[in-house]
């Protein structure tokens, strides 16, 4: 299992040189890739509760966040590490428009992209990007298939229920052949679905429940690929997770397995406490786990988040 860093791309830290330092740190150490994410507003009164927070706020962070793409464009020519979303919200865009944008970033990195995308959760971003919250999961399968003809066709035409392209050559044409990976974020039925029919992997956020859960939710993926008499070992699976590293005085937030059992949260306590859910996450067949630090005290100091990952991508290897 490689490991990768998100980097820091939100809140008061998201710099030019954070970034620049943790993408040269990065490098330097060996992890595989640099990631990103996406989010469009901090909503004053928001209309969909944030599931991350017991009272539905969003993350103070997400009140200043730099755009993905024009941030990996900005890195493409400084290193040699491969460039990744987790995730872009697809819906959000035109995919003639998110097609162009990921292509040349894989031209300008010479065939580094990596796209990360999903369907997104918030009313409020829906409706300021006009797009109908509605019929979200038709919407973006079209988009996928729009995604891998513009950049394998050499003349695009598309006739759909939400996008018409008329017959057209569009270019530039990504370096990666037959097109950069494509990797979709969601836990509904009808998200592996649509990873089976139109990408090349999964990429959860692992670690806010019990990583059996996690396990199981790969194998009912493998299993839909067999189904679909798709070659299960194909499925490529990529781990978003946010370690919450505490020293051994400290006492770790715990969840509740059963009335008389309590126990320590996925990807929280020590560096070596963190390390078994680690090896467990590899022990599943993910070949990729991406470090998150934007949400934790460790996100404040670049020097010390790029120590506790490589601590942490030890147990990875």
């Amino acid at each position: 299992m490689k490991a990768r860093i998100l980097l820091p791309q939100a809140g008061n830290y998201a710099t030019r040189e954070n970034i620049l330092y943790v993408a040269k740190e990065s490098e330097k150490e060996a992890f595989d890739s640099v990631w990103v994410f996406e989010r469009l507003l901090w909503p004053l009164r928001p209309k969909t509760p944030y599931s991350g927070t017991p009272d539905g706020s969003l993350p103070i962070q997400y009140q200043n966040v730099l755009d993905p793409l024009e941030t990996l464009s900005y890195l493409a020519g400084t290193n040699q590490i491969s460039l990744g979303t987790c995730l872009i919200d697809m819906l959000f865009h035109n995919p003639v428009v998110l097609a162009r944008q990921f292509a040349t970033l894989d031209v300008l990195s010479n065939g580094r992209a990596i796209a990360g995308l999903g369907i997104g959760w918030s009313k409020d971003e829906y409706e300021v990007s006009g797009v109908h919250f509605e019929y979200r999961g038709q919407r973006a399968n079209e988009f996928l298939q729009i995604l891998k003809r513009i950049w394998t066709d050499e003349v695009v035409e598309f006739k759909g229920q939400f996008y018409s392209i008329p017959a057209s050559k569009i270019g530039p044409k990504p370096v990666q052949k037959p097109h950069p990976p494509i990797l979709l974020g969601g836990f509904s039925p009808k998200t592996f679905l649509r990873i089976v029919n139109y990408a090349d992997g999964w990429l959860p956020v692992a670690g806010f429940g019990p990583l059996e859960q996690l396990e199981q939710t790969i194998n009912s993926l493998r299993e839909d690929a067999r189904k679909a008499n798709k070659d299960p070992s194909k499925i490529r699976i990529f781990a978003l997770t946010y370690p919450n590293v505490l020293d051994s005085s400290s006492s770790f937030p715990t969840s509740s397995s059963s009335s008389s059992e309590q126990q320590r949260l996925p990807m929280t306590g020590t560096i070596d406490q963190i390390g078994t859910d680690i090896e467990q996450i590899k022990a599943m067949g993910v070949e990729h786990i991406i470090f998150g630090h934007a949400f934790s005290p460790t996100g404040k100091d670049m020097k010390k988040m790029m120590e506790i990952t490589k601590q942490l991508a030890r147990f990875a290897r």
